[in-house]
């Protein structure tokens, strides 16, 4: 860190979204977003979990356990060795309408499993036990800033531990009637895989720091619109810079009247 500068490495990246299904595809249509079609998200079930957990786990469980195993695959690092970041701006959403119907019934009996998978720690910790990991793991929420503040404090982590930090945000929609009070447009998972060290095939280095400049739009406007829909879209600023190997910093969301600008420099 220099200068109230944060800066690490990008060893491994993540993607599931409308019309992006992993990265590799994902940064070809982001490099040429004239190429990107929207579509319904597909959730792959995670492989990772038996399946008694596999069919208990909700989609913002599944989201997030696959853009994390991308991620990890690409670093080429163990999962069970990497400290986590999961950020969200909501929970898994159709357990918390589940829990809501329940709580207005006459007899109020929830479902242990259900109050075990309500909590917003859910998604790290069915990652942690499915990699039999006993890394440091952290869960935040900041609404519609989710991303960035996950950035901010994964790149944190990493740069005080001196260790890879895996971040990993995601999100769901909820189904009706919350939808309509917290619309979100799909499920979206992005993970990045940060470091110290650049390992042996660094993808780029990234400077972040905070600001006070007006968030970057994605010119595209389908992108655009998927950006304003999903907080954890909020990220594909960032990711169209990684996916052109741009330097030219870009301004991501943060709390109100604070914003992070975030360089890309290409390895």
């Amino acid at each position: 860190m220099s200068g109230g500068v944060l800066s690490c490495w990008v060893r491994g990246v993540g993607l599931l979204g409308p019309g992006l299904p992993d990265w590799a595809t994902g940064r070809e249509l982001l490099a040429d977003p004239a190429r990107w079609v929207s579509a319904p998200t597909m959730v792959p079930a995670p492989s990772r979990l038996p399946p008694a957990e596999r069919r208990r786990a909700g989609t913002i469980v599944k989201v997030g356990i696959a853009v994390a195993d991308q991620a990890c695959a690409q670093a080429g690092l163990d999962p069970q060795d990497v400290a986590t970041v999961f950020s969200a701006s909501t929970g898994d959403g159709p357990n918390c309408h589940a829990l809501c119907e329940t709580l207005a019934t006459p007899q109020r009996a929830v479902s242990p499993t259900r109050f075990t998978n309500s909590v917003h720690n859910a998604p790290a910790g069915y990652w942690h036990i499915a990699t039999a990991s006993r890394a440091p793991s952290t869960s935040l929420c900041a609404h519609d800033a989710s991303f960035g503040a996950g950035l901010l404090e994964a790149a944190s982590q990493c740069l005080a531990d001196q260790r890879p930090v895996l971040l990993v945000a995601s999100d769901a929609p909820y189904p009706q009637p919350l939808q309509a009070v917290r619309p979100l447009a799909d499920a979206m998972g992005v993970a990045l895989l940060l470091d110290t060290v650049p390992g042996d095939a660094p993808l780029l280095r990234l400077h972040i720091g905070l600001g006070d400049a007006a968030p970057e739009s994605c010119a595209h406007a389908g992108l655009e619109s998927l950006r304003l829909g999903i907080p954890a879209a909020r990220a594909l600023p960032l990711l169209q810079r990684m996916a052109r190997g741009a330097v030219r910093p870009c301004v991501l969301e943060y709390l109100d009247g604070l914003s992070l600008t975030v360089g890309v420099e290409p390895a």
